[in-house]
């Protein structure tokens, strides 16, 4: 009778674990995918710096994918082509212009 409880107490604990690893592996996926992510945005977001490196008043984040340019443009036209140079990127898949024009 020892020997069958040993048994199912072994079993029940195997469950247990085996239970709790279920549970932990997608957590853990998820957070690497995050941490994937935020890397993949920290690199569009050093792409689009790159590209638009002659315009220093323009601030570049992105977030899954979605840049956003932030600040100051002489000219609705300068904003254009920085958002025209931002979509061309490898990897943005929307931007979103938070850019102002500057008053005369």
């Amino acid at each position: 009778m020892t020997n069958t409880k040993l048994i199912a107490s072994l079993l029940a604990a195997a469950a247990l674990t085996m239970g709790a690893t279920a549970y932990a592996e997608p957590q853990q996926d998820a957070a690497m995918a995050g941490a994937a992510a935020a890397s993949g945005d920290t690199a569009l977001t050093s792409k689009v710096k790159a590209v638009l490196a002659d315009q220093k008043q323009i601030g570049v984040s992105a977030n899954q994918g979605v840049v956003t340019l932030t600040g100051t443009v002489a000219s609705t036209d300068e904003g254009t082509k920085a958002i025209q140079a931002a979509s061309a990127v490898e990897g943005v898949k929307e931007v979103k212009s938070e850019l102002t024009v500057a008053s005369k």
